[in-house]
């Protein structure tokens, strides 16, 4: 779903974009900057796809926003459980924001389990909304309610909105042709219906929606649109709900352009394909599936009419044999995987570095170890991206800090391997890849130019005039070899993994020329050009904050606190993580005092110490979930006055 924002000041008095359904007259209507939503129930209530609506109409009207999904790793978990309890996070608001919120403002709970799972993170005050047919005796037992929380009075700090939701829906459906149960798995979209109408939400596109994922089923796409609206006329109509709320679009965040809600998987895929239409290459992906990386080949393999070709292999190691095949015949090649695919990726990635060969490596981080946490987001791969191969297997790394930024940074990627002959890692995780944001369209005049010359003939000639073809012979400002695609008359060439000889590529076990070939292919990747790292600094502080991947967006927003409340404070944020920006070295030098907070336990810090000899000071977090700017900002405050 797409918007055009014309100019800011066309839709500064807030005017609705797209159609929509005015709350009656009789109601107040309150007008907020900014709004924080938490949908949440089992995992088969069908949350994911209430917050998706909801994010969808949130984004054509406008608002800036940011989402957090959140779900169990069991396809189906245990119904009434806190373990399975699947819940979607959605900030939107009339002003550019950067994190889905640290706290709700508004709670659906679907039943007693998504209650108790997430009111703690509920501020006193908040709005509650509870599903009160699911809080049946058993039900509250199951997750330790020895009495129910809507009469004990421990809700009494809320604002509580006990609506009998499934009820509702069941007599809204009754006359379709469905039974109970069947009638019961629309609820969501009543719920849906209900928060539209309290946030003035466009109706239309999920009414759409909805008559195109049931396209086969239309009297089941007209019962839940039968109950979107019930649950829109209920706030419209109900006493218990006598305030509507209105959040204008955020015109002045953003520059002039055509928008669409984006989640980072779906902008990875986009700029994969992207780059292989600026290259003028063909794109191949091999990929065994694995959470949270399967939705970039679900997304690649609708693209054929694009030249993308995708490959479900067996097991993750065929899947990156088969992509380094690919670019050894001229496509550009990627691969996708999270941390455990990575493991088994590690000698195929090796065989890359020692053929020279552009692949991209594309790891969507997750909670680990081992199969650890599949649905949890984590940055605790970026040691194995850097290190985890035998031998000096030097490879570039790249991470994208938010959801769209998943676009810039593919493209970044395929730049890099493709112009210097390397595998390159594309380091994203679980919160980026299901997060979702507003997306600028870019235009084609935006795009780099990414078009490679072939190897065409020979490149060498010997002491006795014989002209040859030499594979590893090197472009003296990259040090890239050449790419000859296979069956190209007369550039025959072995490749493999064992060491090559310096120039003919044949086999060497010559000790000088072993050292040589490690230092130039390390030297290749210390020489890449990447952009400076910018330092947002406007007070002259003393304290820096340095940050990589997806915690950028909860460091700006406590950064952003921090000042306003009148502190001094430094941010810069890393893209490329090998090799460094030159003049980050400069830059940390600078500072009294560097921070660096990760989702994991300091590897970042760890490779600034080593490498600048600066006494970086990590803040570290590996619960599974995002930094909140809130808990970021009291860090920084404390790091500040140490």
């Amino acid at each position: 779903m797409t918007s055009q924002v014309s100019s800011p000041a066309e839709q500064a008095d807030g005017t609705v974009v797209g159609e929509q359904r005015k709350p009656a007259g009789t109601k107040d209507v309150r007008r907020l900057d900014r709004v924080i939503i938490r949908f949440a129930g089992d995992s088969g209530d069908g949350m994911q796809l209430t917050g998706d609506r909801f994010t969808s109409e949130t984004a054509s009207f406008g608002n800036d926003l940011s989402t957090l999904p959140n779900f169990p790793a069991e396809i189906r978990a245990p119904a009434g459980t806190l373990p399975g309890v699947s819940s979607f996070q959605l900030h939107f608001a009339d002003h550019d924001i950067l994190t889905p919120g640290d706290a709700p403002n508004v709670l659906v709970a679907m039943n007693p389990a998504a209650l108790k799972a997430n009111i703690a993170d509920v501020p006193r005050g908040a709005e509650i909304i509870v599903n009160t047919d699911e809080f049946t005796k058993r039900a509250m037992q199951k997750v330790g309610y020895a009495a129910s929380p809507l009469e004990d009075g421990s809700l009494d700090g809320y604002h509580l909105h006990p609506v009998p939701l499934t009820t509702l829906t069941v007599e809204a459906l009754k006359d379709f042709d469905l039974s109970r149960k069947e009638a019961e798995r629309s609820k969501n979209m009543f719920a849906l219906g209900l928060l539209s109408w309290m946030y003035h939400r466009p109706t239309e596109g999920t009414e759409r929606f909805l008559r195109t994922k049931f396209a086969k089923k239309p009297e089941i796409a007209e019962a839940n649109i039968a109950a979107f609206r019930a649950g829109w006329n209920f706030g419209e109509t109900t006493e218990d709900f006598a305030v509507s709320y209105e959040v204008a679009p955020a015109a002045q965040a953003f520059p002039v352009g055509t928008y669409r809600n984006i989640s980072g998987n779906l902008a990875l895929a986009y700029g994969l394909i992207t780059a292989s239409r600026q290259a003028d290459l063909p794109l191949f992906l091999g990929s065994y599936p694995i959470t949270p990386a399967s939705d970039i080949l679900h997304e690649l393999s609708r693209h054929k009419n694009f030249g993308v070709r995708t490959f479900q292999a067996e097991d993750e190691i065929a899947g990156i044999g088969a992509a380094l095949g690919a670019a050894f015949g001229g496509s550009l090649a990627v691969t996708t995987t999270s941390g455990p695919g990575v493991a088994l990726k590690s000698e195929t990635i090796g065989l890359a570095v020692s053929l020279e060969l552009p692949l991209l490596i594309v790891d969507i981080q997750r909670g680990g170890p081992s199969t650890g946490l599949p649905t949890k987001t984590e940055q605790a791969d970026l040691l194995q991206a850097m290190y985890g191969r035998n031998g000096e297997a030097p490879v570039p790394v790249v991470a994208p800090k938010t959801p769209a930024d998943c676009f810039d940074a593919a493209v970044e990627a395929a730049r890099i391997a493709l112009t210097y002959r390397t595998p390159v890692f594309l380091l994203s995780d679980g919160y980026l890849a299901n997060g979702s944001e507003p997306w600028r369209i870019p235009e084609l005049d935006e795009l780099p130019d990414l078009r490679v010359q072939f190897a065409q003939g020979p490149n060498h000639t010997l002491d006795d005039g014989t002209e040859v073809f030499w594979p590893y012979l090197r472009d003296p400002q990259t040090l890239a070899r050449p790419w000859a695609v296979p069956g190209t008359p007369g550039l025959e060439h072995r490749i493999g993994g064992i060491e090559k000889q310096d120039g003919t590529g044949n086999i060497s076990y010559d000790p000088a020329n072993h050292d040589f070939m490690v230092r130039t292919r390390q030297a290749k990747i210390d020489g890449i050009e990447v952009p400076d790292v910018e330092v947002d600094d406007p007070h002259g502080a003393r304290t820096l904050v340095l940050g990589w991947g997806s915690t950028y967006g909860p460091i700006t927003a406590a950064v952003r606190r921090l000042r306003t409340a009148g502190e001094s404070i430094a941010q810069a944020h890393l893209r490329h993580l090998n090799p460094f920006p030159r003049n980050l070295g400069e830059v940390l030098q600078r500072y009294d005092k560097v921070v660096v907070p990760e989702m994991n336990l300091g590897q970042l810090a760890t490779l600034i110490r080593a490498r600048y000899l600066v006494d970086a000071q990590s803040y570290n977090q590996v619960n599974g979930m995002p930094f909140k700017a809130e808990q970021l900002a009291t860090a920084l405050k404390e790091a500040i006055d140490d």
